[in-house]
């Protein structure tokens, strides 16, 4: 194999990529219509353009975990999408205000320098004690749990430590912010106090939003204009129109028949003046609507004739014509003006009219939570979105009783404070990728319990929390990203984690629960990188043995797979091999990968002196060895020559390694011991409601191609799931899957094969080398390809 460096760049981390980003936030910036929207691309672009000068001058290197040459892996870098660093340091750039107020208050001048000076002082190091004992201080990047650690190391008696750290920070106090926000409210809790009256949440809830973060979006919401379009037809136009019928009824009858020659008496002429000129003050004050504009409208023609008459002017044949036609047109729809069908339409139509706006009731909704904690969330949602009250009506001009619209009502709940389980059954999280986002909290809490002093237990979970809003950066050649326990200020203190068998259990139960809400409610759902994360660092704190791989990037791809795919391989052969259904329906050999799995893992030779460096060294050799053969059972079983492939055929490779490993599930069932309340069997029947649910998805998609690799993503777990069923089970699910498909004749008829073929296997069958059965009526359905998949046949795009 080539040395890294004279291996291609793949795709994704190329200039061509940058480029094509650059050139996307430009436009963006020049032509989206929103004023925000344009800023916020214009600043991506600025991003892209420091990431091709980077590039260009050597000053940046993507790809590697240490991407800017002038600062360490700990700094957190700016990161755009993909994981371009653009060069710069999150925490630098221009002083904060609460950087100025500091320096202020130091009497020292506005420079970082000179405020990470005076914070090692004596009267600098009691601030720092002052927001560590209570705890009103927040870390919104990990650098600003640096300054604390040198306080609290200092206050422990740990001077030796503290001077090491100090030593790590000093040659960048300069550009650096190490200095911690204060705030009105303690972090042990991420949240704000409470006043007495309101309901404390549950011990470990969690919430998407925080109160003053609904009532942002609540108080942003304004009139929509098509709405606002449609209560103005309903509330002004449509009673204008029947006005001007009824006052052309007057002169016409129900047969709407101009005579000729007949004058209109003078006050009819009045009243239709009168008309006329109010149609001019409504059509100033009500723009939105432009139907009743249009001459040809009935409303127009009605309109247009009476100008004719109340001028003196006779109307001739032909419009004479259309406004028996536009008469008798509005009559035959909606009946006489006054009769019980037509009162019954305008009735209804005034009643929907009258009804509130919903930014309206918005706004109300943002009032009642405006008494609130802002920072914290709402324990109890429904007072907040209940039916406007007499004394709102009072106040606000809302009829009381109004309902609060679900688009309203979704903007509280998600400021809802509850557990992790309970927000996820209600929908409320709605995706594993929502779900991510709030398991850093809870991660936190677990990480930090091995540190038994309680200030600095808070101080971790902060730092902790603000870790995990770094971006991931683009990495090459199987490099790791940056983890906490390499920031220096985490070592520091690393002395301090003690765990025992108390925090061990606790961690492995957290990680238990978790995979389970995931896997039970996100049914046929990779889970995603973020949450494979904080569950693999809840299994590092329990000690378990339970390696967790990440789902791989095609573009960037170069072939090689981290020893931990191998080790997730051979936990599925203990728990797959012996010729399971999903061993089976795959074609793989689970004895023969357990065997390759059993050689990387050791023993090795080894002993004393330099006997002890050649066991490490033949072990690193077997290593290799061992990865390079699973790396080419991949590519043989995807049918990919080695090298720089395409991106489909990187996504091939990727495929099977995510089959032989089963992509975390086997581990999470064998060593983490997780088991979906509802049982295996219903877990299979709602990964086939994803397949089903996608694959009709996919057939009316422009570029369906997406849609069917995550349906055979759900296929494999819907397989797995299977797997560890009961023979009885496991038959009476397969049964029911043709039946299911059967509610949508198009997603049937294209699952057909691939539910032939699973058929096929249950009943002792193989497929092919080519992945069919049954004279080609029968397929094993995978996900990636680099020709048409199977299925997406014409007439689908």
């Amino acid at each position: 194999m080539p040395a890294p460096s004279a291996q291609p760049a793949p795709s994704g981390a190329s200039p061509c990529h940058v480029r094509r980003q650059l050139a996307r936030a430009f436009t963006t910036a020049l032509t989206h219509p929103d004023p925000a929207t344009r800023e916020r691309a214009g600043e991506r672009a600025r991003g892209w353009q420091d990431v091709l000068a980077g590039m260009a001058s050597g000053t940046l290197r993507i790809g590697s975990r240490t991407p800017v040459t002038e600062l360490p892996a700990w700094v957190t870098p700016e990161v755009l999408h993909g994981g371009f660093a653009t060069g710069s340091a999150r925490a630098g750039g221009p002083l904060r205000e609460f950087e100025r107020e500091a320096a202020h208050r130091a009497g020292v001048p506005a420079e970082r320098a000179a405020v990470f000076a005076h914070h090692l002082t004596e009267p600098g190091l009691a601030a720092l004690w002052e927001l560590l004992d209570s705890g009103r201080y927040e870390v919104g990047l990990p650098e600003e749990a640096a300054l604390l650690t040198v306080a609290w190391l200092v206050r422990a008696g740990e001077t030796d430590a503290a001077v090491g750290l100090v030593g790590s920070l000093r040659p960048f106090a300069d550009r650096l912010c190490f200095l911690p926000r204060p705030t009105g409210r303690p972090s042990a809790t991420g949240g704000a106090e409470r006043p007495a009256d309101l309901p404390v949440p549950e011990p470990g809830a969690v919430h998407r939003s925080t109160v003053g973060q609904a009532r942002e979006t609540l108080t942003a919401r304004g009139p929509k204009r098509a709405v606002e379009a449609q209560r103005e037809a309903l509330g002004v136009w449509r009673p204008f129109a029947d006005e001007l019928l009824r006052h052309w009824l007057e002169l016409t009858g129900p047969e709407g028949v101009v005579r000729p020659g007949v004058a209109p008496e003078g006050a009819w002429t009045a009243r239709g003046r009168a008309l006329l000129d109010r149609y001019e003050r409504l059509l100033a004050a009500h723009p939105l609507t432009g139907r009743h504009r249009r001459p040809g409208s009935n409303e127009g023609i009605l309109r247009g004739a009476l100008a004719e008459l109340v001028s003196g002017r006779e109307l001739d044949a032909r419009r004479a014509g259309l406004v028996r036609v536009a008469v008798t047109g509005m009559v035959r729809k909606r009946g006489l003006p006054g009769s019980e069908r037509h009162a019954a339409l305008r009735g209804g139509q005034a009643a929907r009219a009258a009804l509130p706006a919903h930014h309206t009731l918005a706004h109300l909704v943002a009032e009642r939570l405006a008494g609130l904690p802002q920072e914290a969330g709402v324990v109890d949602a429904a007072p907040f979105v209940a039916p406007v009250t007499a004394a709102e009506e009072r106040r606000t001009g809302v009829p009381e009783g109004a309902e609060v619209p679900p688009s309203v009502r979704r903007v509280v709940d998600g400021a809802r404070s509850a557990p992790l389980g309970v927000l996820v059954a209600s929908g409320i999280v709605p995706s594993a990728e929502a779900m991510a986002e709030l398991v850093p909290r809870l991660v936190a809490a677990e990480r930090t319990a091995v540190y038994r002093d309680p200030e600095l237990r808070v101080l971790m979970a902060a730092n902790y929390r603000a870790f995990r809003n770094r971006r991931s950066l683009l990495l090459l050649h199987l490099a790791r990203q940056v983890a906490p326990e390499e920031l220096p200020w985490v070592r520091a203190v690393s002395g301090h984690a003690r765990g025992d068998a108390t925090t061990r259990g606790s961690a492995a139960a957290a990680a238990r629960t978790l995979a389970e809400t995931a896997v039970e409610h996100f049914p046929g759902t990779l889970l995603p990188n973020p949450l494979v994360r904080e569950l693999g660092a809840l299994l590092d704190a329990s000690g378990l043995d339970a390696p967790l791989t990440e789902e791989l990037a095609a573009d960037i791809f170069m072939g090689r797979f981290s020893g931990k795919f191998l080790a997730s391989a051979g936990i599925a052969a203990e728990l797959l091999g012996g010729g399971s259904l999903y061993e089976r329906y795959y074609g793989i050999d689970y004895a023969e990968l357990g065997a390759l799995a059993a050689r990387r893992a050791g023993p090795f030779p080894g002993g004393d002196g330099r006997g002890r460096g050649t066991g490490r060294r033949e072990a690193r050799r077997q290593e290799a060895d061992a990865l390079a053969e699973f790396a080419r059972l991949c590519r043989t079983r995807a049918g990919r020559p080695g090298g720089h492939d395409s991106v489909a055929g990187n996504g091939m490779v990727i495929e099977q390694a995510q089959i032989l490993t089963t992509h975390n599930l086997a581990t999470l069932v064998r060593r983490v011991g997780i088991a979906p309340e509802p049982g295996w069997a219903e877990a299979a029947r709602r990964c086939f409601g994803t397949v089903c649910r996608l694959t009709e998805r996919a057939r009316r998609a422009p570029y369906p191609l997406t849609g069917l690799k995550d349906a055979a993503y759900a296929w494999r777990q819907m397989v797995f799931h299977l797997s560890l069923c009961g023979e009885a089970e496991r038959d009476r699910v397969l049964e029911w899957l043709p039946a299911r498909a059967a509610r949508r004749a198009p997603v049937a008829s294209r699952l057909a094969p691939a539910l032939l073929g699973l058929r096929h296997v249950a009943e002792g069958g193989l497929f092919d080398a080519e992945g069919t059965a049954r004279a080609g009526r029968a397929r094993r359905l995978t996900g990636w390809t680099v020709s048409e998949h199977w299925l997406r046949p014409d007439p689908w795009k």
